[in-house]
């Protein structure tokens, strides 16, 4: 399966304690091999073997205190 990355918009992050949360929580979903969150663009890049599923990567999100807006 070929690797796939998605680039996601996270509103709420503002500091490096909040990008190693969000990571912490994508990083746990299956198939996912890295994440680089962003606190001062807003942006969260997940790399996975396949497509990550939208939902799952919404509640890691919610689970790390902030919200998902969408794919950027």
């Amino acid at each position: 399966m070929a690797s796939v990355t998605t680039t996601y918009e996270v509103s709420g992050m503002s500091c490096a304690h909040c990008e190693k949360a969000i990571a912490e929580e994508i990083g746990g979903l299956a198939g996912v091999t890295e994440v680089r969150a962003d606190a001062g663009s807003g942006r969260v890049t997940v790399s996975s073997a396949g497509e990550p599923h939208d939902d799952a990567v919404r509640e890691a999100v919610d689970e790390a205190g902030y919200e998902l807006v969408g794919r950027a």
